[in-house]
C-alpha cells in the first residue's frame, strides 16, 4: 500500500492508532533511557528527555485527532 492509496475512515483510524502506540512505546523507551543517563551522563539525559517530549507531543496530537478534548490546551 502506497500513500496515494486511497483508505477508508476504518484504515484510517487503524494506522493512527498504530502510530499512537509506536509514539507511545518510545515515549517510555525514551523516559527510561533519560533515567538510567540521568545517574551518569546530564549531557544524554537531556537529549533523552527531549525526545521523550517529542514523542509524547506526538502522542498528544494524534489523541486528539481520535479523541478530541482529552489534552488541555498548551500554552
Amino acid at each position: 500500500m502506497y500513500m496515494t492509496d486511497v483508505v477508508d475512515s476504518d484504515e484510517l483510524l487503524r494506522r493512527i492508532q498504530r502510530a499512537r502506540a509506536f509514539a507511545a512505546r518510545a515515549e517510555r523507551e525514551w523516559r527510561a533511557r533519560g533515567e538510567e543517563a540521568a545517574r551518569t551522563d546530564p549531557r544524554a539525559a537531556g537529549e533523552a528527555e527531549s525526545r521523550r517530549v517529542a514523542y509524547e507531543v506526538v502522542v498528544e496530537v494524534l489523541d486528539e485527532i481520535v479523541r478530541p478534548g482529552r489534552h488541555p490546551v498548551r500554552g
